[in-house]
C-alpha cells in the first residue's frame, strides 16, 4: 500500500514525497483512514512505529479548509513532555508545508507572552503540555470551545507523570461533539477507563503486542556491582561500534554525575533531564541530533517520543523501576527498520526489576556475567593487571576514537594514561562516589567479549 491509497490530498502527498517516504508504516496504514472518517480512535503502538504521522497527516487534511479565530484553536494535541510536544510540532511543519495552517506550541520553560501573541493570531493546531495549557486557560488567554479534534499522545506516560486529573479537567472544557484520538504504547486499567469515559464508540488499532521490544533491537544485560558499574559501562562503550547512544539513569543527580565522569574519561557526553532550563535542553538535544554529542546521558524525560534517527546504542546504566520503561528506553534505537543494540547494567539489588522486565516481554534476555576481583589476589598480580589495563586501554583509544573527544588540557600520551595504584577500599563505601577507581576489579574475570 502507498500513501496515495489512504485518501490524503495532493498537497500532503507532495510533502510526503519531498521527504522521501513511499510506504506507510502499519499504524499509519490502519489509523489514517479511520481518522479521516472522523471516528474516535485508540491506537496501540510501540515507540518508533511512526504513530505521530498517523494522526498529524489526517489532521492536516481535515483542517485544510476553514480558519481559526483569535484564541480559539480548532484542534488540540496533548503531550506529556516539552520534547515530545516540540516533535509533534515539527511533524506539522514538515507535512503541512503546502498548507496555510497556523500552529501554537504551549510548553513550560518558554515565554508565555510569545505564546499568547501566537494564540491571538489564531491557531489551527494547538500542541501543549497539560500544565501550561491550564495556566493560560485560567488566565483567560485561551478558549477551548472550538476544539474539533483532540489527540492524547503517549497516554500511558501521562498516567505515569500524574497528568490524568489535568487531562480530565481539560476534556471537560472541550465540546462533547469532538473527535478524540488516544495513542498509547500500553493499555493499563486507568487508561482503559479514560477511553471508556471520554471516547465515543472508538475503533481500536494495534500493530504490535503491548510493551514488546522491537525485533530490530538486540538487547542484552551484563552483571556488575555498584562499585564497578562505571568501569563496565566504559568498557562496553569502548568495545561497541558506538555511533551515538542514549545512556539512561533513574535519578537526575546521577545524570549530571555520570555525564561529568564520562567527559573526564574523554567521551563526548552531555546530560539531559527535566530540571534543566528549556533553552539548554533544546540546545543539548539538537547537538545530539547533529552529531556534536555522542553520548546523551538522560533521565526518562528522553525515554519516549524523542525521534532521533540512526541511534546505534542504548545503555541502561540503571535498570528502570517500571518494566514498561525498559521497552521505551531501548526503543530509542533500532528505529525505522534499522538495527540497534541495547545494554543494561544489572546489580543484585535490581533482581526484582529484572524479573518484572522478563515477565513483561515474555522472553529471556541474554545476560553476561562480570565477577568481582578475588580479595586474595596478590599485590604483584594486581600490579600486573593494572599495567596490562593501562597498555591495552591506550591501544583501544587509538583503535576506536569515534566516541571519544579529548577536551582542553587532556593528554593522550602514555604518561597521562598511567593509573594510580588502587587504594584500599571499605566495602560499605557509597556506591555513587565519583572517585571509584576503574581498575577496582580484575579484567581477567571479565567475559571474553570484554577482555582486551
Amino acid at each position: 500500500m502507498n500513501f496515495s491509497d489512504l485518501g490524503l490530498g495532493d498537497e500532503l502527498l507532495k510533502a510526503i514525497e519531498d521527504i522521501g517516504y513511499t510506504t506507510p508504516t502499519p499504524i499509519q496504514e490502519k489509523a489514517i483512514p479511520i481518522v479521516l472518517m472522523a471516528r474516535d480512535l485508540i491506537g496501540l503502538a510501540q515507540t518508533g512505529t511512526g504513530k505521530t504521522a498517523s494522526f498529524t497527516l489526517p489532521m492536516i487534511e481535515m483542517l485544510s479548509s476553514g480558519r481559526a479565530r483569535s484564541r480559539m484553536p480548532r484542534s488540540l494535541v496533548l503531550a506529556p513532555t516539552r520534547e515530545l510536544a516540540a516533535q509533534v510540532g515539527e511533524n506539522f511543519d514538515l507535512y503541512g508545508k503546502y498548507h496555510k495552517l497556523n500552529k501554537a506550541l504551549l510548553v513550560g520553560g518558554e515565554s508565555m507572552g510569545d505564546q499568547i501573541k501566537i494564540l491571538e493570531k489564531g491557531a489551527d493546531v494547538l500542541i501543549a503540555t497539560p500544565g501550561r495549557l491550564l495556566d493560560l486557560f485560567e488566565r483567560g488567554q485561551i478558549l477551548l470551545s472550538d476544539i474539533k479534534i483532540l489527540v492524547i499522545d503517549e497516554a500511558d506516560r501521562m498516567l505515569d507523570m500524574g497528568f490524568i486529573p489535568d487531562i480530565e479537567k481539560i476534556i471537560s472544557l472541550i465540546p462533547i461533539t469532538r473527535q478524540t484520538l488516544l495513542f498509547s504504547a500500553t493499555m493499563p486499567d486507568e487508561i482503559k477507563g479514560l477511553s471508556e469515559k471520554f471516547l465515543s464508540n472508538p475503533k481500536m488499532v494495534s500493530v504490535a503486542p503491548p510493551a514488546s521490544p522491537a525485533k530490530t533491537v538486540d538487547h542484552r544485560m551484563i552483571e556488575a556491582t555498584p562499585r564497578t558499574k562505571k568501569t563496565v559501562l566504559k568498557k562496553l562503550i569502548d568495545r561497541e561500534e558506538v555511533k551515538n547512544a542514549f545512556v539512561f539513569c533513574n535519578r537526575k543527580k546521577d545524570v549530571d554525575m555520570l555525564g561529568k565522569w564520562l567527559r573526564e574519561k574523554g567521551f563526548s557526553a552531555e546530560p539531559l533531564h527535566g530540571d534543566m532550563v528549556q533553552s539548554k535542553r533544546t540546545e543539548t538535544l539538537q547537538a545530539f541530533k547533529d552529531g556534536k554529542i555522542v553520548l546523551l546521558v538522560c533521565s526518562d524525560v528522553a525515554a519516549r517520543g524523542l525521534d532521533v534517527s540512526g541511534v546505534s546504542h542504548v545503555f541502561n546504566f540503571d535498570v528502570p523501576f517500571n518494566a514498561e520503561d525498559y521497552v521505551h528506553r531501548i526503543g530509542r534505537t533500532g528505529r525505522a527498520g534499522q538495527s540497534g543494540k541495547a545494554w543494561s547494567l544489572i546489580t543484585e539489588s535490581d533482581e526484582k526489576f529484572v524479573a518484572a522486565i522478563r515477565k513483561l516481554i515474555g522472553d529471556e534476555i541474554p545476560t553476561e556475567k562480570v565477577e568481582a576481583a578475588s580479595k586474595s589476589a596478590s599485590k604483584s598480580d594486581s600490579k600486573s593487571a593494572s599495567k596490562t589495563s593501562t597498555k591495552t586501554t591506550g591501544e583501544q583509544t587509538e583503535k576506536k576514537p569515534r566516541a571519544r573527544v579529548l577536551g582542553p588540557g587532556k593528554s593522550s600520551s602514555p604518561k597521562a594514561a598511567q593509573p594510580r595504584p588502587a587504594p584500599q577500599r571499605n566495602s560499605s563505601r557509597n556506591a555513587d562516589n565519583d572517585s571509584v577507581d576503574e581498575n577496582a576489579f580484575d579484567e581477567n574475570n571479565l567475559p571474553a567479549f570484554l577482555r582486551k
